[in-house]
């Protein structure tokens, strides 16, 4: 296979990957997911934040890639992996708590995204809508409800800067809480740094994309550091079995 037939950052050509792919952030997470869940695992690629692998789970291919931290290298993840033959996605990853009913080790499941973000915008006004797929999430929710974890459904918030959860590590201190308040009096139920641009590129590409988060430290604004890490097994299985029940 020609060098120049692979995707520039994330080093895959046309049908060396799933159609099916998870989205963890963290590269080494992307590792751990197929080697604790895939079958007959292999490495398909390894660049920069991009670290990818392919297996099957009941039978089904499916694969994994990191995305790394935040929206422009998401996007970048995401419109790659779609021009290889990637059409059903699902963000696996880490939330903090805006509810202040959610505790650590709760599974989310993102019906959207408040767009928060700065790369979404250069796609499209941020008037539209960062929604996730349907039928995926709808698949997603039932997956959760077999599982027997403790979950929920609802809109999640996308930013770009991690601390900017900690309104005493910004200038604004004042205007940052009244934010965060407001967000939790709309029923937002956590914030991470990813899916609202996964929404958009998804809906723009018509691939499926949905998103499912464990929550880490309870709740935001507290402490301007995770203290809580709980275990993503549970998380990973919903994704899984959410991802191979949809039609292609």
């Amino acid at each position: 296979m020609a060098e120049n037939e692979k995707e520039y950052h994330i080093d895959i050509a046309p049908g060396e990957i799933p159609s099916r792919i998870l989205l963890p952030g963290d590269p080494d997470r992307a590792r751990l997911i197929a080697q604790n869940f895939f079958d007959d695992y292999q490495e398909i690629a390894h660049k920069r934040e991009y670290w990818s692998f392919k297996g099957t789970y009941k039978g089904v291919p499916v694969a994994v890639c990191s995305t790394g931290i935040g929206c422009p290298s998401a996007a970048i993840a995401i419109e790659e992996l779609i021009k290889v033959g990637g059409r059903v996605f699902v963000r696996v990853g880490t939330a903090g708590a805006i509810d202040n009913t959610l505790r650590a080790g709760n599974v989310v499941v993102f019906t959207g995204s408040v767009r928060d973000d700065g790369t979404s915008r250069q796609y499209v006004p941020l008037e539209f809508p960062a929604i996730a797929d349907p039928v995926l999430l709808k698949a997603l929710t039932e997956a959760a409800e077999k599982s027997g974890s403790s979950f929920r459904v609802g809109v999640g918030h996308s930013k770009d800067s991690f601390y900017s959860e900690f309104p005493e590590m910004v200038a604004d201190s004042q205007g940052m809480q009244a934010k965060w308040d407001a967000y939790r009096k709309a029923g937002v139920l956590a914030t991470e740094m990813e899916s609202a641009v996964l929404f958009v590129i998804g809906q723009l590409r018509k691939v499926m994309v949905g998103t499912i988060c464990v929550i880490v430290g309870e709740p935001i604004e507290k402490e301007a550091k995770i203290t809580d890490k709980p275990k993503l097994d549970t998380m990973v299985r919903i994704a899984l079995d959410a991802m191979i029940s949809v039609k292609i």
